[in-house]
């Protein structure tokens, strides 16, 4: 079933916190049969070789781009060492990000059944850092505490602690997420439980 065929259906916000657990609560959504569109992943296909943002970016910062393409780690190194860096990539890479989004929500296809069908997941972890906005049914943020998150970095990503820590402190804070959102998932919890009330969110947000 197309986006078209669907007609109204219904666009939430999933955001969180680096290493909070919004990408366990994306993939158990498209196990369901939800459209998830991850922008993170968008943020890499957006830079892919070839393309304007990455021209961009060679432009402002030369030695994170070569033969390969883009050096994300030597970017990272710069952009979350200032946020004026930071907010200079932003704005290359924001506007191509959005489209890139509108047109994989108008390709969306869900499958026949399924409990996710018809919902439009935005995977957006910067999302109270722009602002907010945008026509959505619902936010969704997943939280937990710094601890835990700075324990998932260091486990799963690879970094050390201070250097987690530093990249949380650039994020948004609990706080102001929730400002945002219309619903909170505790990821704190054993995994099981976190499944059982993604679950119950996703009925909810269907209308079930």
């Amino acid at each position: 079933m197309s986006a078209q065929e669907c007609g109204r259906h219904s666009r939430v916000v999933l955001t969180g916190g680096m290493g909070a657990g919004k990408s366990t609560v994306g993939r158990r959504w498209a196990d369901l049969g939800a459209v998830v569109i991850d922008y993170d992943q968008l943020a890499r296909d957006v830079v892919a070789p070839g393309s304007r943002a990455l021209d961009q970016i060679a432009a402002v910062w030369p030695d994170v781009v070569g033969s390969r393409g883009l050096n994300r780690a030597a970017l990272a190194r710069i952009v979350f060492a200032d946020p004026r860096e930071r907010d200079h990539l932003e704005a290359i890479t924001h506007p191509a990000i959005r489209e890139a989004a509108a047109r994989r929500e108008a390709a969306a296809v869900w499958p026949t059944d399924g409990p996710g069908r018809g919902l439009v997941a935005h995977e957006i972890p910067l999302y109270a850092e722009g602002g907010g906005g945008g026509n959505f049914d619902a936010v969704v943020t997943v939280e937990a505490p710094e601890d835990v998150r700075v324990r998932r970095l260091v486990e799963h990503r690879g970094l050390d602690e201070a250097e987690a820590r530093a990249r949380i402190a650039t994020q948004a804070s609990a706080a102001q997420r929730c400002a945002y959102a219309t619903h909170v998932l505790d990821a704190s919890v054993p995994l099981a439980e976190l499944l059982r009330a993604t679950d119950a969110l996703l009925a909810e947000l269907m209308g079930g």
